[in-house]
């Protein structure tokens, strides 16, 4: 069941990203960061009483810090991919939100099997590949805030694993709440506007949504696997965005990108078949 709740989070994701990045072209990226973290709460509103959980206060405050994680990434992120190569700052981050909490989860005990760990091999290398679109030349501008971002993201991911199980969805609404502060505190800060224009609302929306969906799916994950494994099949969010923008902007996989993708699929049935 981790599982499949993870891979679906990966697919939720990627498709969260794609619908951000392609909001951007139309609106400042903390407006459409802000905005769909706002329409996030919509899933949350719904998913929260449909899931047994107990509100700790501890576990809400972990949900808090882990927001606060989450949004200081996003905003590396989108730095980094501004000023840099896109083929180089996306496998950092990716790869370093995957390989550090399952680094993490070995060293706090977890022991996932010998095929299962040539499993995350795998998905470590689809993310690369699968991410990789080549260079233009800006291969240095970029790194950093990409190496921070992955060491944030990662860092989000091992916080929400440290809430209790019977928390249910509550870090989720700690997390969210800090994440809001945040950007509309920025967006305050540097004048951007809280509304995107019209013609971007519905997108950001539906990135919005798509993006708590895949939250809610890694928190249920966690809960339910090992982080060794949850975190690295999750960070296989680039083969879902790599697909949409094949599909919706006709933008063609590269020989190195089909093989990418066949990594995830091996990496993914690795792990589905270890004992």
């Amino acid at each position: 069941m981790a599982l499949l709740l993870s891979l679906a989070a990966a697919i939720v994701y990627g498709a969260g990203d794609f619908l951000g990045g392609f909001a951007t072209k139309r609106a400042p990226v903390i407006t459409v960061v802000f905005g769909s973290q706002f329409a996030g709460i919509a899933v949350l509103a719904v998913a929260l009483p449909l899931t047994p959980g107990t509100y700790h206060p501890i576990d809400v405050a972990y949900g808090a810090g882990a927001g606060i994680l989450g949004a200081v990434a996003v905003a590396l992120l989108y730095r980094g991919l501004a000023i840099g190569a896109m083929g180089i700052v996306s496998p950092i981050t990716a790869v370093l939100a995957a390989a550090v909490p399952a680094i993490y989860g070995i060293a706090v005990g977890e022991r996932p099997a010998a095929a299962a760990l040539a499993g995350i091999a795998l998905a470590l290398i689809a993310v690369v590949v699968v991410s990789f679109s080549g260079s233009n030349g800006r291969t240095v501008r970029g790194i950093p805030e990409a190496i921070v971002a992955g060491f944030m993201f990662a860092a989000f991911f091992i916080v929400l694993a440290r809430t209790s199980p019977d928390a249910g969805l509550w870090p989720l609404a700690g997390a969210r709440g800090a994440s809001i502060v945040v950007f509309g505190i920025a967006a305050l800060a540097v004048r951007a506007p809280l509304a995107p224009p019209r013609g971007a609302r519905a997108t950001i929306v539906c990135g919005g949504l798509f993006d708590m969906l895949a939250n809610v799916l890694y928190v249920l994950a966690v809960h339910t696997g090992l982080i060794a494994i949850v975190a690295v099949v999750t960070s296989l969010y680039p083969a879902s965005t790599v697909a949409l923008a094949g599909i919706v902007l006709r933008e063609r996989l590269s020989a190195r990108q089909w093989i990418g993708v066949g990594c995830a699929f091996a990496g993914v049935a690795t792990i589905a078949l270890a004992r």
